[in-house]
């Protein structure tokens, strides 16, 4: 069967949510979580709050290597454990945020409101990095309008949509918030996009 996997992004986590089959009758798969940072670790730019700007750069520097390194391995696994259950994989689509300007590790340090934004930012970014990486055919969806949009490229009105998130939320138990529902949104898209190459 054909799976994909839906990526929604949190503060040093991601959930992801795989489906098959096809948008009309997609079938639930496995909902799990992607840790993106290190057991006790924080937010990157809010722990280096403080630090003298040399090693506020290197342990920003760390966090983001190590983000890197956790969301490749997450979805590789994620991927082993799709292959292994006989599935193809055949696309990952992660929601992601506006970007933000090229501020370095200062500028962002220098305005709080700007760490909040990168840190959103990078979590967002290590997921589509860690899809390439494990060489998946990659879908992106805003993360602000990922349900609108999402029935826009499936051609269901938002009601259908809805009804399909409720129908994968049951077998998947919970939780089965927003965010796992936008990741199954997300997981369709690429679906149909998997579907029609």
């Amino acid at each position: 069967m054909r799976v994909a996997f839906g990526l929604k992004a949190r503060t040093g986590r991601a959930a992801l949510v795989a489906v098959a089959g096809d948008v009309h009758e997609p079938q639930f798969v496995e909902r799990s979580q992607i840790q993106l940072l290190p057991d006790g670790a924080w937010a990157p730019y809010h722990a280096a709050e403080g630090l003298d700007p040399a090693d506020a750069r290197e342990s920003v520097g760390r966090s983001i290597a190590s983000a890197h390194r956790l969301a490749t391995s997450g979805i590789r696994e994620a991927a082993r454990r799709v292959a292994e259950a006989g599935h193809q994989l055949c696309g990952c689509a992660v929601l992601v945020g506006t970007g933000v300007p090229n501020w370095s590790t200062d500028e962002i340090l220098a305005v709080h409101v700007r760490m909040h934004k990168a840190e959103g930012e990078l979590f967002r970014d290590v997921l589509v990095a860690g899809a390439h990486a494990c060489d998946l055919e990659l879908t992106t969806l805003a993360d602000k309008s990922a349900l609108d949009d999402a029935a826009k490229m499936l051609g269901l009105t938002r009601v259908r949509l809805d009804v399909h998130l409720a129908t994968q939320g049951r077998p998947a138990g919970p939780p089965w918030g927003k965010d796992q529902k936008q990741a199954a949104a997300a997981a369709l898209v690429a679906l149909e996009r998997g579907s029609s190459t």
